[in-house]
């Protein structure tokens, strides 16, 4: 074999060898890392309820249904006051004026025609402690507010309990992450990344406690308070 064919024959080794050679790793290759999500759920009763409450008037003109309604309102919150309800736990929500219609049925064809006025005037009260709330409801109604609904419930210092969700969310995602780990036999490293997610916001739940009194019985049941929080950790073999 000549000098030639041996040169050419140790190139193409050359080559081959290059080609079934790995890869070089990338510089700036991500390090290995474990992501996963965690979440912490607390439950808790409430403490403060929010009602809607409003008178609603109407009359033939809109000066006359503003009037009946400002005093219809003006007892609503002088009744809110006997209840011990402080001014500053009671906020306008709504103020509307708007047409009252005359019925076309029947008349299919027939123009709108306006006939009178309705206003409608709703406040946003807040009670500090719900075994308040049905007396509150009661004095409402008796003070002649016919528009009453949208009670919610909520905790009034919710950030302890949020706190203690959040200890529960890390935990959660440090087990999830030390299964995997121990399962895949790599180690956890340090933590890279730490993010809280959604939640946070009281949810009801489907248990209901019963409050009794001789006034309108009210259920406020419990709110939950959750947090998902995502964690990576670097991994060592």
């Amino acid at each position: 074999m000549s000098r030639s064919d041996l040169a050419r024959l140790a190139l193409a080794g050359a080559a081959l060898l290059a080609w079934l050679a790995p890869p070089p790793a990338r510089a700036d290759a991500p390090p290995p890392a474990l992501t996963v999500t965690g979440s912490g759920k607390v439950r808790a009763a409430p403490d403060v309820a929010r009602i809607a409450a409003g008178v609603v008037h109407e009359a033939p003109r809109a000066a006359d249904a503003i009037a009946a309604s400002n005093a219809a309102m003006e007892k609503v919150l002088a009744a809110l006051d006997r209840a011990g309800i402080e001014r500053k736990y009671v906020q306008t929500a709504r103020f509307d004026v708007g047409p009252v219609y005359a019925d076309t049925a029947g008349r299919p064809r027939a123009m709108p025609e306006i006939v009178g006025y309705r206003v409608s005037n709703q406040v946003r009260v807040e009670v500090r402690g719900v075994e308040r709330v049905g007396a509150v409801l009661d004095a409402l109604v008796a003070a002649g507010a016919n528009d009453v609904g949208g009670i919610s419930f909520e905790v009034a210092e919710p950030a302890p309990l949020l706190d203690q969700a959040r200890r529960q969310a890390v935990a959660d995602a440090r087990r999830k992450a030390e299964l995997y780990a121990r399962e895949a036999g790599v180690a956890l490293g340090r933590v890279i990344r730490l993010e809280e997610g959604g939640g946070g916001f009281p949810r009801p739940v489907a248990y209901a406690r019963m409050e009794a009194a001789a006034a309108t019985p009210i259920a406020p049941g419990e709110l939950e308070l959750g947090i998902d929080v995502v964690i990576a950790w670097s991994l060592a073999p």
